[in-house]
């Protein structure tokens, strides 16, 4: 079986989204729910940590490509931080250092947030 695990937290009016383990087209549609859930409360500012996540696949990828404009239309965004050389790799083969920001630390991206707001 292969293990993934979503967790959310709250850090200064921002939800912490933290990911474990393996996220492909089998663990995807937890992390669905977990972004539906913050859409339906209406929290749309969410940084990623991606420290404990050792392997991201396509559909994993999807699931930020599905939300991010919900979140962007809400004043919100998708921010990622703690992404491994490996992980990072598959994100800016695939040109998302264009649409998202990305950060070595997850302080850093919750202070971007609280700057615009």
């Amino acid at each position: 079986m292969v293990d993934f695990n979503v967790e959310t937290r709250e850090d200064s009016h921002v939800d912490i989204v933290d990911l474990r383990g393996y996220l492909d087209a089998h663990t995807a549609p937890e992390l669905e729910n977990v972004f539906t859930k913050l859409i339906e409360d209406k929290r749309f500012k969410v940084v990623v940590n991606f420290e404990n996540l050792a392997y991201i696949s396509s559909a994993g990828l999807g699931v930020f490509m599905a939300y991010v404009e919900t979140m962007r239309e809400n004043d919100g965004d998708i921010k990622f931080t703690n992404m491994s050389p490996k992980v990072y790799n598959i994100f800016d083969l695939l040109g998302f250092p264009l649409l998202y920001e990305f950060y070595t630390d997850e302080k850093e991206a919750i202070k971007k947030f609280n700057e615009k707001s």
